[in-house]
């Protein structure tokens, strides 16, 4: 009997301490949360997902995101693009849809944008470029202050996202 009191009291002060911790975890900021950016553009209605690193004193273009290669636009999952209508991005037809959305960051400041067919995806560990429902290409932006964490702006006629120093404006009609 008392072997199995000692049981019930180890087990009990484990449970209790396995909650701490959760709810300790729970109260501590992600290190890149979770966003969504919703807008209307020519009564399409955008969704974009994503999750929103910081730079944190670090160098981002060319160094924690290397140049010519393809980059999952956030943080964790690839970041999301969802319209409710047939648009036109930069010129060329996105059908309605969900999609990943990816850019690949050049030093030239022209930068690739890509809207893939697979839109759930961890990072861009499994890209395939075949996949890829269409591909564009945005001049990017100087921001005139530091966007110190990752975000999506959706306006009348584009959506942007703006990071670090740099703003990457894709026009949307």
């Amino acid at each position: 009997m008392k072997t199995m009191i000692k049981s019930i009291a180890l087990l009990s002060t484990a449970i209790c301490i396995t909650v701490s911790a959760m709810a300790q975890d729970a109260a501590k900021p992600k290190p890149s949360p979770a966003e969504v950016a919703t807008g209307v553009i020519n009564k399409a209605t955008i969704t974009i997902n994503y999750s929103s690193p910081a730079v944190k004193g670090r160098v981002i273009w060319g160094g924690l995101e290397k140049y010519d290669v393809v980059w999952r636009a956030g943080a964790n999952d690839a970041t999301t693009f969802e319209t409710s209508k047939d648009i036109k991005v930069q010129g060329k037809t996105l059908p309605a849809g969900k999609y990943s959305f990816f850019l690949i960051p050049r030093e030239s400041g022209t930068w690739t944008a890509i809207f893939n067919k697979e839109p759930k995806q961890w990072g861009a560990y499994k890209y395939e470029e075949a996949k890829d429902q269409l591909r564009v290409d945005v001049k990017t932006k100087a921001l005139a202050q530091t966007q110190e964490r990752l975000v999506y702006k959706i306006n009348k006629n584009d959506f942007a996202l703006e990071w670090d120093k740099i703003s990457v404006p894709v026009m949307v009609k």
